[in-house]
């Protein structure tokens, strides 16, 4: 690829340019403006909307959130105690290392942009992304901007000259992220409580926590062989994992309204950016990692890539050597969670294994730890 800056037209910035204005974007933008930078965040949409993957906010992410400067206090989420585990009628139920958060993307994102916004940085929207390079970015109407580096913080949308491959059972069986919001109701929130709950089942998994309104998010992570095995209808699937799970069915049926079902294909789970490439931007979030969505640590991967990121730019680090080194942070958690969702997909195993994490719930808070990688 021909370096962007090298591009004859191009508009020189002084300022680094952040691609995508979800968690890491703005996350970076706060990091790089409490440095004394004045980062230009460009942004597809025109509104903050409430994207499809988030809702748990672990407490190692709420620590690197107050690095930033965003407590828990002004996040003012649901407060989250326990993980439950469903699977086959069993239930285990443990709790976490310490306190996390139920709190909706549209929260999160709008109190970080409005701290990146009041910390020095600059937002365009309405700005759709063609390419980009370690110099800067060609946007969907062929302007070009040349900048001193440039943050790739796209979420899980993709971008051209930066695949992102999907490892094993992923890659061979790719997965769809669906997600429903369920109205609040105050029998819904007996039945959850200050749990993060996860409904197991062949295939796929369902994870439910409350948010700051009472109401629930309902994210489902499915093979695309099981999925199909419904005829490819979200709604067929649902009600077959319902009748799978009397507990799920009941969380359901307690909820005063259901929000559509919201999807996306083809995540990359296990996905992981290997460094390296000197032309390469720098990758934040989903676009450094995709961590299988169960681990509860997609956010806590968003603001540490970009905390740190922007760190070592600030002190001369080259992006690739950042890349390979942030990759390597990343090999113990995604391995442990790798792990956890293939067994969580597999009924014999969890037969098995849900049985035991109740008797010894220690287990399940040590896997929990094990799969942290902010803080």
């Amino acid at each position: 690829m021909v370096p962007l800056a090298a591009v004859r037209g191009a508009l020189p910035m002084n300022r680094p340019l952040i691609i995508g204005a979800g968690i890491a974007g703005s996350a970076a933008a706060i990091a790089l403006a409490k440095a004394g930078e004045r980062p230009l965040i460009l942004e597809r949409s025109r509104e903050t909307g409430d994207a499809l993957c988030g809702g748990f906010l672990s407490w190692a992410t709420l620590k690197a959130l107050n690095q930033l400067g965003v407590s828990p206090e002004t996040l003012g989420g649901h407060a989250v105690g326990k993980v439950r585990i469903h699977a086959g009628g069993r239930i285990a139920e443990a709790r976490v290392p310490a306190p996390g958060m139920g709190l909706s993307r549209h929260r999160l994102d709008t109190v970080l942009l409005d701290q990146a916004i009041q910390s020095g940085a600059a937002i365009e929207r309405g700005v759709a992304v063609r390419s980009a390079d370690a110099t800067g970015a060609e946007t969907g109407d062929g302007a070009t901007l040349a900048a001193p580096a440039l943050f790739l913080a796209a979420g899980k949308h993709g971008l051209r000259g930066h695949p992102r491959p999907a490892p094993g059972s992923a890659a061979r069986d790719p997965v769809a992220g669906l997600r429903q919001r369920l109205g609040a109701g105050p029998a819904l929130a007996a039945m959850t409580g200050d749990a993060v709950e996860l409904f197991l089942f062949d295939r796929g998994y369902a994870g439910l926590v409350l948010q700051e309104d009472g109401t629930a998010n309902l994210c489902l992570a499915v093979h695309k062989s099981r999925l199909a095995e419904a005829g490819g209808q979200p709604e067929r699937l649902l009600e077959q994992w319902r009748g799978q799970s009397a507990a799920l069915a009941a969380r359901h049926d307690a909820a005063k309204s259901l929000g559509a079902i919201d999807a996306i294909g083809a995540v990359p789970y296990g996905f992981v950016a290997p460094g390296s490439n000197p032309d390469a931007p720098w990758k934040l979030g989903d676009q450094a990692a995709c961590i299988p969505s169960l681990a509860g640590e997609g956010m806590g991967i968003a603001v540490t890539s970009a905390i740190s990121a922007a760190t070592s730019w600030q002190n001369g680090e080259a992006a690739g050597h950042w890349q390979a080194g942030f990759a390597r942070r990343l090999a113990m958690p995604m391995a442990a969670a790798r792990t956890i969702w293939w067994a969580g997909e597999s009924p014999r195993i969890t037969a098995l294994a849900v049985p035991l994490l109740g008797s010894m719930p220690a287990i399940t808070r040590g896997i929990a730890a094990m799969t942290r990688v902010a803080g």
